[in-house]
């Protein structure tokens, strides 16, 4: 079964940009402190990186589709939390 995040060899959405040289890691300082918070919750046991990448790929797909790459990591951490009932 497909689900929307797994866009492998699917038409209709561009190339793979391709990043080359001497980038930044993250595109903005928010970015670093979402994959710091990530860390912090799995190394504390909030969450498995199983479960993380699940919450990400059940997003919806309109969700999904209209997130950049770490917006998805904090919607699924969020999502995690809330049914954890640890927010």
């Amino acid at each position: 079964m497909s689900r929307v995040h797994d866009l492998g060899g699917q038409e209709g959405f561009g190339p793979v940009p391709v990043v080359l040289g001497d980038e930044p890691p993250f595109g903005a300082d928010w970015e670093a402190r979402v994959f710091a918070l990530n860390r912090a919750l799995v190394g504390g046991g909030a969450f498995n990186m199983d479960e993380f990448r699940d919450a990400i790929e059940s997003l919806p797909p309109d969700v999904y589709l209209g997130s950049s790459y770490y917006e998805r990591w904090l919607l699924a951490m969020e999502a995690l939390l809330e049914a954890k009932g640890l927010v």
